[in-house]
């Protein structure tokens, strides 16, 4: 039989997280962003989820490929716009917009040979220090886009670094507001500046912010911005993937026996110990201690002692019941309406949820429910 262990995607979980953005985001419409193969979750497996989104936006022109021949016929956005001359030329056979951020981008596009103008979205670096132009350049960047007969419409563009932050770190968001405002004064075009802790937090309330786009990256996931500050819950966003495995043994271990690689634990009563069929080989972070929440049968527990390649332990005293057979939840849903957010065992291992989703193995089979 298959080793027993899969991950599950969720796509009504999908489409309410995208329902979720909609309301946050009032009138503005809501890119999907599916980069890194759909923050490890399948381009081709979220898209039924996602589809009721206004576009998607992307990294590379390989992902635009899958998008298209899914059948999208709508906008779709190439976050680092193109990476050499050429690149244009899928472009227009695939009709895509892409981000312009630096002067040679510009110089491909005066130089590119089209039967259709090009919508692009002007980057200012209003203070990620990332990608875009400084404010000091970015107006003339404008005017040379807005003098090019290869483009239609220019939309102005920028990304925060502090969106995500506590209260601490919202003057980051306010100076960066302010420099875009003040480079994109007088100009015309969309906007689109909130990425999921931006849309989240501010949109509702700041229509600067809010502007005509938001993207939507991992709150389409179920994954909150901003943990720890708001879990998941409390933004009202579901688990997008279940990674889940079965029990393959059961130890019963004396009073200072240790477990595991390293001897990291040591019981200190006598206690059940389960073995489940995930470790690091799957994706499942080597960094997470002993303590890290993990659900069995639906009941929380905790992992005891070293994650290994192909197992971890847990914790058998709050499930007294369980045996071999039965199933741990490593994130999302479990049994009887549980939940383990991603972002609970990701902080556990001094991570974020992105990280865990992008990483989950190839060796482990993945289906859609």
């Amino acid at each position: 039989m298959p080793r027993p262990i899969q991950a599950l995607i969720h796509s009504a979980a999908l489409a309410h997280n995208l329902m979720r953005a909609r309301a946050a985001a009032g009138d503005a419409r809501v890119w999907a962003v599916v980069k890194a193969n759909a923050y490890g979750h399948g381009i081709e497996r979220v898209f039924d989820g996602l589809r009721g989104a206004d576009g998607f936006a992307l990294l590379d022109l390989a992902e635009a490929e899958r998008i298209r021949a899914l059948g999208w016929r709508g906008p779709v956005l190439l976050l680092e716009g193109c990476f050499e001359p050429r690149d244009l030329e899928s472009c227009s056979r695939l009709n895509l917009w892409h981000v312009i951020h630096r002067e040679e981008q510009i110089d491909w596009l005066a130089a590119h040979k089209s039967a259709a103008p090009h919508r692009v979205f002007l980057k200012l670096n209003s203070g990620m220090n990332r990608l875009g132009f400084a404010p000091a350049a970015y107006r003339a960047a404008w005017l040379r886009l807005s003098g090019l007969t290869q483009v239609e419409d220019i939309t102005l563009m920028t990304h925060f670094s502090d969106a995500d932050a506590d209260d601490e770190g919202a003057p980051g968001v306010a100076s960066q507001r302010a420099a875009f405002v003040a480079a994109t004064d007088g100009l015309p075009g969309e906007r689109s500046l909130c990425n999921s802790a931006a849309t989240l937090r501010f949109a509702a309330s700041d229509t600067v912010l809010r502007g005509d786009w938001v993207r939507a990256g991992i709150m389409s996931y179920g994954s909150s911005p901003d943990h720890p500050a708001h879990d998941s819950a409390h933004w009202q966003l579901q688990p997008a993937m279940t990674l889940q495995a079965e029990l393959i043994a059961t130890q019963e271990i004396a009073a200072g026996a240790s477990v595991g690689y390293g001897s990291r634990f040591t019981a200190e009563l006598p206690m059940r110990i389960g073995v489940v069929a995930c470790g690091y080989a799957d994706g499942y972070p080597r960094s997470a201690p002993s303590g890290t929440p993990v659900l069995v049968d639906g009941v929380r527990t905790r992992l005891v002692g070293r994650v290994s390649m192909d197992m971890v332990t847990v914790d058998m005293t709050p499930v007294p019941a369980a045996r071999v057979g039965s199933v741990a939840t490593l994130w999302g849903c479990g049994a009887g309406g549980s939940v383990l957010p991603i972002d609970e065992v990701a902080h556990a291992a001094g991570t974020l949820g992105y990280e865990l989703m992008c990483a989950l193995a190839p060796r482990v089979p993945v289906s859609v429910g």
